[in-house]
Order: structure tokens, then sequence, then C-alpha cells
């Protein structure tokens, strides 16, 4: 029988270690390395069923696509139940996805931090806040701090999946801290960092091998990012007193995506003191900017965003992202050079080329977003010559064709499709290879919200 026994959780100060143990058949799908997750305050405290939760949240659905049960001594009962609302949620987005059950020797509804659970108390501890807001810098999270800002929510920051763990990561990781430390201070907010290594417990290479052809992105974009992402807070929040969190959505209402980060995930995820928010859902991504383009001008006229998909200390101005957003902006009224995006009209011209050649690799979410602009367009004087040809070609222009053509090159593919059934010594004699030419994907395809 498949399976995955969690082991118990072990801190140190503001460090959480847990041993994951799977069944033979599922091993290629770990690395056997530790999950590993480090906070920026003591989570020594904090129950062992709510220590869980990290771990459970990026392990149960990779036990879910085999149909594996998950083994664990102690689990926040809150949790344990929003997993099973999770699961449903994604067996019912996913035919490959089986399932599978959640064993707790103990379930255990942990007293709220404030309540003799934990360090922080909520409103009456100045080292708190009741509540907090997954946060880059992007588009997206950056609407949903100005929609929340009356909260004055935790920005919190967390290193793993966009920003590699390792060494490679090390100044990608530096210049989001410092990003997102400059934004707190100048507008009176606290700040969380996590770290962890949740992606290389995990041998998401091998995740990709197998369930790739399953999904429009990655495994952990397509299926496991949004519980995963959000599971990580978990022991902050509770040490911190923080009651609501809030992750900004990506997509929109009418945008039916098999996406990992979905209101029917998100608003699930739950634990003692905390309830989760998939934030921003009914707006549009263009109506973001207007939101964004709005506090501009009543509050912050020199705010930058980041969202490259290429570097993280600043934008490059050259990739998809870049120019979708600095075309976004210049529709919502805002000059892009003077929020981080060198833009010029003559860029028009390579934007089209660009899409027309295939040379980026495009989702549908991307052609939902184009279509978004698009839409905005037809409402918009253009500003230029240049501006009003991209518009009137992009008008006509067959979006789902572009994704279509946007697609890996066939030696990933034929790689991944040898890697599925190749015995595991062989398999892992390949890894570094597949891991090179896998790993910087998914965190493109997730960065700044």
């Amino acid at each position: 029988m498949s399976s995955v026994t969690i082991g118990n959780p072990e801190t140190d100060g503001s460090s959480l270690e847990c041993e994951v143990r799977p069944s033979a058949d599922l091993e290629r799908f770990f690395t056997g390395n530790p999950f590993r997750t480090s906070y920026d305050c003591s989570v020594e405290d904090v129950p062992d069923g709510v220590l869980a939760i990290p771990v459970l949240a990026n392990v149960c659905p990779v036990a879910w696509a085999d149909g594996a049960d998950i083994y664990v001594d102690e689990v926040d009962a809150t949790f344990a139940r929003a997993l099973e609302d999770v699961k449903a949620s994604l067996l019912g987005m996913y035919d490959f996805l089986e399932g599978g059950t959640l064993y707790a020797k103990r379930t255990i509804d942990a007293a709220p931090a404030g309540a003799g659970g934990g360090d922080a108390g909520g409103d009456d501890d100045e080292d708190g806040s009741d509540s907090a807001l997954l946060f880059t810098g992007g588009v997206d999270s950056t609407c949903s701090y100005i929609r929340h800002r009356d909260e004055s929510p935790t920005l919190v920051s967390i290193r793993g999946w966009t920003v590699a763990p390792d060494e490679s990561g090390a100044e990608d990781w530096r210049h989001l801290r410092e990003r997102v430390l400059s934004f707190a201070d100048e507008c009176d907010l606290e700040t969380a960092f996590i770290e962890t290594n949740a992606l290389e417990a995990l041998d998401h290479a091998m995740l990709l091998a197998h369930y790739k052809r399953f999904v429009d992105g990655a495994w952990y974009s397509s299926v496991g990012h949004g519980l995963g992402l959000l599971g990580l807070c978990a022991p902050m929040a509770y040490a911190r007193g923080i009651g609501d969190l809030y992750v900004a959505a990506t997509h929109w209402d009418g945008i039916d995506l098999e996406w990992g980060s979905r209101p029917d995930i998100d608003e699930y995820v739950r634990w003692t003191g905390t309830e989760c928010h998939h934030d921003g859902y009914e707006l549009t991504r263009q109506e973001r900017l207007d939101v964004i383009a709005d506090y501009v001008e009543s509050d912050a006229p020199d705010l930058e965003l980041q969202t490259c998909n290429v570097r993280m200390d600043g934008n490059c101005g050259e990739c998809e992202k870049c120019y979708r957003t600095a075309v976004g902006l210049r529709l919502s009224g805002l000059e892009p050079t003077a929020h981080g995006y060198p833009f010029s009209h003559n860029d028009y011209a390579d934007i089209r080329r660009a899409l027309e050649g295939g040379e980026w690799v495009l989702g549908q979410d991307e052609r939902y977003m184009w279509a978004d602009i698009r839409d905005r367009a037809q409402e918009t004087e253009p500003g230029s010559p240049e501006e009003a040809a991209f518009f009137e070609w992009l008008l006509e222009a067959d979006l789902e064709a572009l994704v279509d053509e946007a697609e890996p090159p066939l030696s990933h593919r034929l790689f991944r499709a040898g890697a599925r059934n190749a015995p595991a010594p062989v398999y892992n004699a390949a890894y570094p290879m597949l891991t090179t030419a896998k790993n910087g994907l998914d965190r493109i395809r997730g960065r700044s919200r």
C-alpha cells in the first residue's frame, strides 16, 4: 500500500525540521532530505499539531496523486478538516489525482496564540498583527496590500519557490528582502521572512517528469502552491497571532483554469486561530492595475513594482511579463518608466514580434491576461502610432494559437517521458541533467504576484 509517514517535527529556536518517509513505490518523488523551514520568530512553543502543517501542506498533494495514505502522530484538528476540503477541490480539478487518507494518532484543538498557546497575542502585542499578506511587490500582492492597508498586514515573503533555497538564490533573496523591507518601512508595516527547502525535499524534477503532461504549468504552480505556501506560514502565524492570512489571486472570476491557487483551494485552508483568504479574485489584472494607479495618484507617486521573470533586482524590461505589465500600466494611465519598467513606444513592435514568433513560453493564464489587455485597449485612446498599430494587431490576433505554438523543446518532453519509466538507479544518474533543464520553470511561472 502506498504511504507517506511524517516524522515528529523538531524545533531549534526559529527552525523546524521534519523527516518524511515514503513507501518504496513513492521514493522517487522524494530526495531523502528532511523537510526544513526557518522563520524570523521563535516557533519553540508552537504545538506539534501546528508544526506538522508545513510538511503536510506540501506532501499531501504528492501523496494524493498516487492514492497514498499519510501517517502523522499529531495534527491540528482544524487543519485536518481543511485538508479534506482542499483534497476534494483538487480531485475535482484533476482526473489524475487519486486521493488518500490522513491518519493521525492525535488531532488537537490547540489554544490560539494569545490564549495560552503561543508567544504573540494579537492586537495587544506590539510585535504582532491580526492579519498578514503573502507579498512579493508584484501587481497582485501590491493590489492586495492596497485593499487591506487599513489592517496594516504583516508582509510575508517566502524563499523556496520563486527564489531558490540554495546558494544560487542568495542574491535574489537579498534583493527581495531589501525591497520588501523598504516597502514595509515606508508603510510602517511588520515583515515575516520564511525560508524552506520544500521543493528540494520533494523531487520536483521527477514530479514534473510524471505529471507535467496533465497540467498547463508545472507541478507546484498547477497543483501544490496554494496549499503549500499558505501551510508554510502556519507556525509563524500561530506564534505571532495572525488571524487572517491573505494570498493574492493570480486569475479572476470567469477564468476556470486548473491552477494550484484558487478560491476553492485557498479559502479552505485554515488552522487553529487562522483563516486564509484568496484575495482580489473579483478583479481582472487590468483592474488591479487600476487600483494601483489610484494609489499612486493619492499616496505613492514613486511606487515601483517588481514582476520580472528574469531578475529580482529590478525589471529587465524585455521578458513577456515585463512587457505585459508595462502595457497594462499605460492602459491604467501610468508611465511604465516611472514605476520600474524601461519602456518606449518602439517596444510595441518587439512585443508583437515575440508573440508571433513563439519566443515566450506561454500558458493559458497568459492568454487570458493578453485578452484582458485587448479588452481594455478597445476602450482606450492610443498614445502613439506605434501603440495604435499594436492594439490593432492584438484585436485580431489568435491568442489561443500563440499559446499552442509555445511548446517546450522536444528534448525536454522526451526526457520527461523517459524519466517516468526509468529504474531508480538510472534516474538518479540522470537527475542532475533533468534538474538543470527543469528547475527554473516552476519558479519563473509563479514569480511576483
